[in-house]
């Protein structure tokens, strides 16, 4: 079995559950993946930052994690690159900063968005406009999952392209499901 197989099976023993689940972005799942379960194992967790390494475009200038998923593999995986880190609000605080990107200024910043599990990119698609509204510059999302279906990019729109260290198809085929 490859690591990718082995880490594919890890992830969906641990974080798999079953029932009746909404989404962010307003459907109804019968099968949830609980990205906090692999992201509070650290074990875990650096696996999947050791696998999204590879997956940071050259030029990436920032790497930046959405809240609230996408803050502790941002961080683990800033610490494994080097690159700096920004920690990207849903929306920007309305006291004290008044930031919506925590960390390193953004304009005129290649900036490589990191997420934990993408379905139909809702929450990766407001970071990117707004992102892009700062002066950055967002090309590419690395995520630990992608639930979209197989062959289709939820990004599109926006011109973002989606990295993932596993899909949806790959967490399947270890339960053969």
């Amino acid at each position: 079995m490859s690591d990718l197989s082995a880490l594919a099976r890890d992830i969906d023993t641990c974080c798999r559950l079953h029932g009746e689940f909404t989404l962010r972005s307003g459907q109804v799942s019968h099968e949830y993946f609980d990205k906090y379960l692999f992201e509070s194992d650290p074990a875990l967790l650096a696996r999947v930052a050791d696998e999204m390494v590879g997956l940071v475009p050259e030029g990436t200038e920032l790497l930046g994690g959405l809240e609230l998923g996408g803050i502790p593999i941002v961080t683990a995986l800033s610490a494994r690159t080097r690159l700096p880190a920004l920690f990207v609000r849903k929306k920007a605080k309305e006291y004290g900063t008044c930031k919506l990107a925590e960390g390193p200024d953004v304009a005129g910043r290649r900036v490589t968005l990191v997420e934990d599990v993408i379905t139909t990119g809702g929450a990766v698609r407001d970071a990117t406009r707004a992102l892009r509204d700062l002066g950055a510059t967002v090309e590419v999302v690395v995520c630990a999952i992608d639930r979209s279906p197989e062959g289709t990019n939820p990004l599109a729109d926006v011109e973002l392209e989606v990295r993932p260290v596993l899909t949806k198809a790959q967490l399947d085929a270890v339960t053969g499901a």
